[in-house]
């Protein structure tokens, strides 16, 4: 083959690309609809967003009835606009998840382009859109996908303002830096604005760059990031004058500091979510940090700067008290541009892989038969009733492990054919293996979920009746009957909101019990082991329905529906 011949079979082909996308996007928007939501993150914002419109109070968030300052209310705000337009609905609760991952992907594939090169950028967005925890983040609805995507909306305008050599261009990405940190603020807190500047320290002592701090336009920034973010704290702390002390306080300096919250891990709990939510990739992970690492110079340094953002946020939550997988997204789309940026080099002029490749690519495949080995193990946590589930689950893990296997054996066939074909196949594997697997997961939350209990009995519940959680927290019911509950005896995380309206729970199953004899109209909910022990009191209740983990009862007198 000629050079100009290997130059052409190497090139980006902007229609094969633009396919490519309007592929990708429609099978990662394409499965929102298919799983119901689970708890408790996603039956939480979903049910937020639900109260929020329902109610019209867009100021203090509310979750089943009560105030709830956790976070600030940026997803439940768009999460509410989209139930307003598309109606109330699973892949409405999960839109502005799946919009902002897929968005921060097209971001990636834009910075990388800009600041390395058109090569750099599509093999970076190959890489997370591969990526296994970015691509079930995606289509998870919790406050992590968004908060990542405004956080590396920040990195993003950071290098490209920082890279420009158009003064006026340079500004106005630096502004869409600060425009990026408010928004991550208004997503889940003051880690919009802390992530970004303990890297920036970082970066600065370890690569001796003070000069980059004069380029941060503070206070034209400062007051952009106060313009959008200060109108919601400032009304929400006149309305509620308790939240500035709970949100800065309790949810910020006391969930790092102590293990309050009960999500404690070792040192090392990320490590292997790193590894797994990595696995395609994870292999060129030393190489490219070793680069980012030779290229570290007192002038600025794009690539260290990628490896400053990574580490920092790895070790800040790894030494925190508080825990979650999801906390580590944000460094995912920094290390897929370090690792576009190793891919590049690898490939070089002659777009052929190195036979560590091909054998990284055999190995996956080989990795993949091996899982039909441990297909049995699937089930063996399984609760009885839940065995045809787990059995059913096994069907689509097949299918993933089948189109792992099938598109690394091509990755390793096409490595010293194609190189840049060979990466996007071995990515598509393993896009395919996490969508398959993740969307196949309904068939085992479905019943975590409640959607057919809240189907059978939703439409035969009166609107304006009282309806009691007894001693527990159920996520996802309230958004499925579109009624909210009153806690008994265990608040559960609405510990603050019960604190503050006393008068909208029962603190005990004694005042349940009382409270119960004189509400004609009432509805329960509560496990079945709960409903045995009040049944064994003589309560008055009648079964409405019930699914493997809850029971729904009713007074007696209020209706003459046949109990079930």
């Amino acid at each position: 083959m000629q050079f100009g011949q290997i130059r052409q079979s190497s090139a980006l082909h902007p229609g094969k690309i633009l396919l490519l996308v309007i592929i990708y996007g429609l099978l990662w928007f394409g499965t929102l609809n298919y799983r119901h939501l689970i708890p408790s993150d996603e039956g939480r914002y979903a049910e937020m967003a639900r109260e929020m419109l329902v109610t019209g109070d867009w100021v203090t968030p509310r979750y089943n009835g009560y105030q709830y300052f956790e976070k600030p209310p940026l997803q439940v705000w768009a999460t509410a606009v989209t139930f307003q337009i598309f109606g109330i609905g699973d892949w409405q609760a999960r839109l502005w998840t799946a919009l902002t991952g897929f968005l921060t992907i097209l971001a990636i594939g834009f910075t990388g382009a800009r600041i390395y090169n058109a090569r750099v950028g599509w093999l970076a967005a190959v890489v997370l859109a591969s990526s296994p925890m970015w691509v079930i983040s995606g289509h998870f609805n919790s406050l992590d996908m968004g908060l990542s995507a405004f956080l590396v909306g920040a990195v993003c305008s950071l290098l490209l303002a920082q890279t420009s050599h158009n003064k006026s261009s340079s500004r106005n990405w630096m502004w869409a830096c600060w425009f990026f940190m408010a928004l991550a603020t208004l997503s889940k807190g003051l880690i919009g604005v802390a992530i970004p500047a303990m890297v920036f320290i970082v970066y600065s002592f370890s690569a001796g760059d003070w000069k980059i701090w004069t380029r941060l336009r503070f206070f034209s920034g400062s007051i952009l990031f106060l313009i959008v973010t200060a109108p919601w704290f400032v009304l929400v702390s006149i309305r509620n004058p308790v939240f500035l002390e709970f949100f800065f306080i309790h949810e910020h300096l006391q969930r790092f500091t102590q293990d309050a919250h009960s999500r404690t891990g070792p040192l090392y709990y990320f490590i292997p979510l790193l590894v797994i939510g990595l696995l395609p990739w994870v292999l060129q992970l030393p190489g490219a940090l070793i680069q980012g690492w030779n290229e570290r110079k007192p002038t600025f340094s794009i690539t260290w700067l990628l490896v400053c953002w990574s580490v920092v946020i790895f070790a800040f939550f790894s030494v925190s008290q508080s825990k979650l997988p999801g906390y580590i997204i944000p460094i995912f789309p920094a290390l897929a541009l370090l690792i576009g940026n190793r891919l590049e080099r690898l490939l070089g002029h002659t777009n052929v892989m190195p036979i560590t490749w091909q054998l990284q690519a055999l190995g996956f495949a080989a990795l993949g038969c091996i899982g039909f080995f441990f297909l049995s193990a699937i089930g063996k946590q399984a609760r009885p009733d839940e065995i045809d589930a787990y059995a059913q689950y096994v069907y689509w893990v097949i299918v993933a492990l089948i189109a792992l296997i099938t598109f690394s054996l091509y990755a390793a066939w096409q490595c010293k054919r194609n190189g840049l074909q060979s990466i996007v196949s071995f990515a598509a594997g393993f896009f395919l293996c996490a969508t398959i697997a993740g969307t196949g997961h309904e068939t085992l939350g479905r019943a975590v979920s409640g959607i057919d209990l809240a189907n059978r009995i939703k439409n035969t519940i009166p609107e304006k009746v009282n309806f009691y959680s007894v001693r527990m927290l159920d996520h996802t019911m309230p958004f499925y009957l579109g009624h909210t509950m009153i806690m008994v005896e265990d608040p559960d995380e609405l510990r603050f909101g019960v604190d503050q309206e006393p008068e909208l729970w029962l603190p005990t199953l004694d005042a349940f019990i009382a409270r119960w004899k004189e509400d004609q109209t009432a509805y329960a909910m509560m496990v079945p082991e709960q409903f045995v022990a009040l049944q064994s009191l003589n309560l008055p209740m009648q079964e409405v329905d019930r699914d493997s983990r809850r029971v729904i009862v009713k007074h007696p007198d209020t209706s003459t529906a046949t109990p079930q």
